[in-house]
């Protein structure tokens, strides 16, 4: 089993924090994401990582270099341009012989990868994506109405439930057939075919052990949840 990680993104939303560090390369705590990432794929029994790089692709490659300091083999999937997520995976295909994990490199994860990677395996799904049970209260009074403009209730800031895409996905490598070469292409453009060609497209939901850092608010909160962590070993 390899782990594909998708770590050439610009990083735009955390300048200037990433005018000189990938956005991957951000510590958290005394380690990057990065690393927290190839950690946790190694504690799941995924040892075979396959690096997609591109902006400050060098900061990346001199850090991790094959791998064997951290525990793991590194290869490395080179664009010169950005290329969205699923482009990105796309230049990894020379790597991809079996079925796969592909992940973005700017999200932490503390789930089970195995019971994911089972679950995939046992439904015979062509990709399974990783779920997160998220929980948001709307700011406003929600007020239903019946088609003559009667009222019929009013809920103050309900609470909502929906399960979020976390960037996390067990996949079979024919999905790379849906992905053209050397174009900017996203992900979700891809799941969406594979739907519509009726191939099986599985959730595995978890409700806690995902920890978004899209921008420099998420970051910083990440970096408060990971020092109370610490302190609290």
């Amino acid at each position: 089993m390899k782990t594909v990680i998708l770590a050439g993104g610009l990083g735009t939303r955390l300048l200037p924090l990433t005018k000189k560090t990938p956005k991957p390369m951000l510590l958290l705590g005394e380690k990057p994401i990065l690393e927290h990432l190839i950690e946790w794929n190694k504690k799941n029994g995924v040892k075979s990582i396959v690096l997609c790089v591109s902006h400050l692709r060098k900061t990346i490659e001199d850090y991790f270099g094959d791998g064997r300091k951290f525990g793991v083999k590194i290869e490395y999937a080179i664009s010169n341009e950005p290329l969205a997520t699923a482009g990105q995976l796309k230049t990894a295909e020379e790597f991809i012989d079996d079925t796969f994990v592909c992940m973005y490199g700017d999200s932490i994860f503390d789930f089970s990868l195995k019971s994911m990677i089972k679950q995939h395996k046992t439904k015979k799904a062509f990709v399974t994506m990783g779920l997160n049970e998220y929980k948001a209260n709307l700011a406003y009074g929600v007020i239903d109405t019946a088609k003559t403009g009667k009222v019929l209730s009013w809920k103050e800031k309900p609470e909502i439930k929906a399960d979020v895409n976390m960037g996390c996905y067990v996949m079979e490598p024919n999905v790379l057939n849906l992905i053209p070469k050397n174009k900017p292409y996203e992900m979700d453009v891809v799941i969406k075919k594979a739907m519509r060609s009726k191939r099986l497209v599985s959730g595995f939901i978890t409700k806690k052990g995902f920890t978004d850092i899209g921008n420099k608010e998420s970051y910083k909160m990440a970096n408060e949840e990971y020092d109370k962590k610490l302190k609290n070993r």
